[in-house]
């Protein structure tokens, strides 16, 4: 008994060292031997600090440009939590673009839990990105942001798949502004310079320079100039805070907009109509007393293209 308890005990030794080995192996793939994960995030932290700092003076200089709030390099260094989440994110991407998963997701939560914005370490984020407020923002593992794109607080960049290794978050071309509280949900793409207002949910692509508004989202046509065409942007777009978009005309509201006008044209067209029977001697109150069949159209149409006078009779 004393043997075989001896036997198994090794048996269960080795297993344990030789699932450790394996492990220790897939974690440090790509890596050479003996490197931990402190050495390995250090290493990754200094090995390219020019871009670094490169990055970093990009991002002081586009929030400086977008934030009137902000009156100085130093209180956006110390104080804004879009920036502090930016740069945790990138070295939490680098651990996970060389397979150090597990290391990538502890740097991300501590982003996390310093500034409220949660970036998966997987998620692709452009050069000059500037996330205001940030509070509640999620930006999810297969997303991609391109550069100067614009993300308020409460904005999630979420997916609907159940599929492992695909395109389940959205995709966002450069320039895009995506205003507070709106969630973008699939793995479609919003054009560039497109905006997407407050509190809006998009499940559908929005074409470059349209504007989603509403739940579920709708694009509305951007601005329009005197002849119908849209108005021609003059170099690099305009900054519209919060994804609004002024004078752009909403398809509802034109098409509202055109049943009033049909409306109203009908009831002149009415108004022209009685007063066609006048000139002819007859009023609503005796024709609705009367056969319809002996009513002649022919008259009532000359009459009214004014071919007829009264008291004659139509050809």
């Amino acid at each position: 008994m004393a043997e075989w308890a001896s036997a198994a005990w090794r048996e269960s030794t080795y297993n344990r060292q030789k699932r450790h080995k394996q492990s220790s192996q897939s974690d440090n793939a790509g890596f050479p031997a003996g490197r931990t994960g402190g050495a390995f995030l250090l290493d990754t932290i200094t090995t390219a600090p020019t871009d670094m700092f490169t990055r970093l003076r990009e991002d002081i200089a586009t929030i400086r440009e977008r934030d009137p709030a902000a009156r100085s390099a130093w209180e956006v260094l110390t104080c804004y939590p879009g920036l502090h989440a930016l740069v945790l994110h990138r070295v939490a991407h680098a651990c996970w673009r060389a397979k150090r998963y597990w290391l990538a997701r502890v740097v991300s939560q501590i982003g996390r839990f310093l500034t409220g914005i949660e970036i998966h370490p997987g998620a692709t984020v452009g050069r000059r990105v500037f996330i205001d407020h940030g509070m509640g923002v999620v930006i999810g593992e297969t997303a991609v942001i391109g550069d100067d794109c614009t993300i308020y607080q409460g904005v999630t960049l979420g997916g609907t798949s159940l599929t492992r290794g695909a395109k389940r978050h959205p995709t966002l071309e450069r320039g895009v502004i995506v205003g507070a509280g709106a969630k973008v949900l699939g793995g479609f793409t919003v054009g560039a310079d497109a905006k997407i207002g407050s509190n809006a949910v998009v499940v559908k692509p929005v074409p470059a320079g349209g504007t989603a508004v509403g739940n579920p989202a709708r694009v509305i046509a951007p601005a329009r100039a005197a002849g119908g065409s849209p108005k021609p942007a003059a170099g690099r777009p305009e900054f519209c805070a919060y994804g609004i978009t002024p004078n752009a005309d909403d398809p509802v509201s034109l098409a509202i907009h055109g049943l009033i006008n049909h409306a109203a044209n009908q009831s002149q067209r009415i108004d022209e109509i009685v007063a066609a029977l006048e000139r002819l001697g007859t009023s609503l109150e005796a024709l609705q007393g009367a056969d319809a069949a002996l009513f002649d159209l022919r008259r009532l149409s000359a009459a009214l293209e004014g071919k007829l006078e009264p008291g004659a009779e139509p050809h």
